[in-house]
């Protein structure tokens, strides 16, 4: 285990003029994330068959998102109330009673009865295709709310591909522009928490962290050297179980006790928010035994 210090400050880059928020692009952004998942599959001997299931489950979910009809948008009013209000537009509690949301799992469970699957995947599949919609609506409503039992993750998780194709369809029809910040660790478009954040390298943006969220996929700019989970500045330290040269490390908040992954997007341009949280599974077990408190949320890890 390497436990790195508070980094030099001169090492950190800063654009005050960068973008909020980037918004997600539904087909494009599933599509990369199967394809790195896939990548991921062929390097892990542990991981491989896990990563290359999720990355069939990401392919379907890039299909869906081309093949679906447009999403509705928010009407001008409701995001200009949300602008006025410092809210997000999006209210995940109302989005589980979408129609749309449930055509999409609908839809899901159909294209995936014909993945390959392990059985015990296979029997939870069934399992949510025969549910009653009340059972569903649950399953939908813990997803939304980051409450994923641990005795049920297998359901859970057919739902939370649902819930991330139809809430990053959403985001896709909102104005950047239009969104204003929330506080430290809550997501602008849908006051959804962060799988990870990531250091990008990106022109001008070369150094600057955006928080990605786990529940619409919109990426949004956080202040470096800042806990994503209470906001303080005071305590932070970087641990990883490889190298100084490590582009995935656990940011550990000393005052909350908390810890969320950060990427150094800057260092490896192919690391994926949610995939690379997936592959470095050995750092959530390192941190694991430490008694500090997974920050990231991600339904593909539930149970770790």
């Amino acid at each position: 285990m390497t436990r790195f210090p508070q980094p030099d400050p001169s090492a950190i880059g800063g654009v005050p003029t960068a973008p909020l928020a980037f918004l997600p692009d539904p087909a494009r952004l599933f599509s990369t994330r199967a394809k790195r998942l896939d990548f991921l599959a062929g390097h892990s001997a542990n991981l491989g068959p896990w990563l290359a299931f999720l990355g069939r489950l990401s392919d379907l979910q890039a299909r869906l998102a081309r093949d679906l009809p447009p999403a509705t948008p928010l009407s001008p009013d409701r995001v200009r109330l949300a602008r006025e209000s410092r809210m997000p537009p999006l209210d995940r509690r109302a989005e589980a009673t979408d129609p749309q949301l449930h055509d999409i799992l609908d839809r899901v469970l159909t294209a995936a009865a014909e993945l390959e699957m392990p059985d015990p995947a296979r029997m939870a599949l069934l399992a949510v295709t025969s549910a009653p919609l009340a059972d569903r609506h649950w399953l939908l409503e813990n997803i939304l709310s980051d409450t994923v039992p641990e005795d049920s993750v297998a359901p859970h998780l057919f739902a939370a591909l649902a819930v991330q194709l139809h809430m990053a369809r959403r985001a896709a029809t909102l104005e950047a522009r239009q969104l204003v910040p929330i506080r430290t660790g809550v997501c602008p478009a849908c006051g959804g928490r962060p799988a990870t954040s990531s250091v990008i390298g990106v022109g001008d943006l070369d150094g600057v962290r955006y928080a990605a969220c786990a529940c619409c996929q919109t990426q949004w700019n956080e202040v470096r050297l800042t806990c994503l989970c209470c906001g303080s500045t005071a305590a932070i330290s970087y641990r990883s179980v490889e190298t100084t040269e490590a582009t995935v490390r656990a940011e550990v908040c000393g005052d909350c006790d908390s810890w969320v992954k950060i990427l150094y997007q800057n260092k490896n341009h192919s690391l994926e928010p949610v995939a690379d949280d997936v592959a470095s599974l050995g750092l959530d077990l390192m941190m694991k035994d430490t008694g500090l408190r997974r920050g990231g949320v991600n339904p593909f890890l539930t149970g770790f």
